[in-house]
């Protein structure tokens, strides 16, 4: 089963239109570490255990 995370479901991010899709919820992990850090200009190993659970949250069952 496939899932899904949509960037803009993000709180403050709701302009960004990425959307990531993959078999695995970890592969869609993986996509939204490299997004946040190419198009946000983030260092994903600087994110909060706070954040991650968000991100995580947000990255559903397609």
């Amino acid at each position: 089963m496939p899932y899904t995370y949509r960037c803009r479901d993000y709180p403050g991010n709701e302009s960004c239109p990425a959307s990531f899709t993959a078999e695995t919820a970890s592969e869609v992990m993986k996509h939204v570490e490299l997004h946040g850090e190419v198009a946000h200009g983030e260092d994903p190993k600087q994110w909060s255990q706070e954040d991650r659970a968000e991100v995580q949250k947000l990255i559903v069952a397609s």
